[in-house]
């Protein structure tokens, strides 16, 4: 095991029982944001534990009554994407970096200053993240706080945004599945459910995340959602 290919811990709580999975630390963030798309590239070995130190392995029985299934790729998916993941401070502080560098470069491509309707250098923005004392998830995506770090710095920054309006129908076996990525993804002007159960909405984002959010919503639809630009 070496510092580029380190194995830690994912963990996750459900009902009171705990189940782990032993990851690679310099893969895993990667599959988070979905830059990694296999998850066999992530995981060292193929077994979920209740407690990876004292190897306690999860039965079979509790893994079907918890997940409603035995496949060990969907359920360490699962504790990937909603349980914790060990880190030290140093990994933190590396991912909070990498994270506000992204963040930065983010609004210095897609705001202006209202009175100039030019750019903001990086170097301001960052100055005014700091001087706002703003929060960064070094684990959330970019496309998923951007917006509320937005309106922190409009407090202090003169920022406007270029927005974009999608057009965006979704079948309703997929809502369950990108209800919460919509709602935090940008502002929903038009909600409605079609007769066949589909929803339908009017959605307002950064238009620079334009190209992401089209690619994630295929990616939870599996393909199956109509997106256009309607303004």
């Amino acid at each position: 095991m070496t510092g580029k290919k380190k194995e830690i811990i994912a963990r996750l709580t459900i009902h009171g029982k705990n189940f782990e999975i032993l990851v690679y630390d310099n893969k895993v963030w990667e599959y988070k944001e979905g830059k990694i798309k296999d998850i066999k590239e992530v995981l060292v070995g193929n077994i979920i534990y209740t407690n990876i130190r004292k190897g306690e392995k999860a039965s079979l029985e509790d893994l079907k009554k918890i997940f409603g299934t035995n496949d060990i790729y969907i359920i360490a998916d699962k504790i990937i994407k909603n349980g914790e993941i060990q880190i030290t401070s140093e990994q933190r502080k590396k991912l909070i970096e990498e994270k506000k560098r992204r963040i930065i470069d983010f609004i210095s491509k897609n705001c202006v200053d209202p009175r100039t309707n030019l750019p903001h250098p990086p170097l301001r923005i960052e100055m005014a993240l700091k001087e706002a004392r703003i929060g960064i998830d070094p684990f959330k995506p970019v496309e998923l706080q951007v917006n509320s770090i937005i309106k922190e710095l409009q407090k202090i920054l003169p920022l406007k945004i270029s927005k974009a309006i999608m057009g965006i129908v979704i079948p309703p076996q997929f809502i369950g599945k990108v209800y919460s990525y919509i709602h935090n993804s940008g502002k929903i002007l038009r909600s409605d459910y079609l007769s066949n159960g589909s929803w339908s909405i009017e959605l307002e984002i950064p238009a620079g995340l334009q190209g992401k959010i089209i690619e994630d919503l295929n990616r939870l639809t599996r393909g199956n959602v109509r997106i256009k630009r309607i303004g």
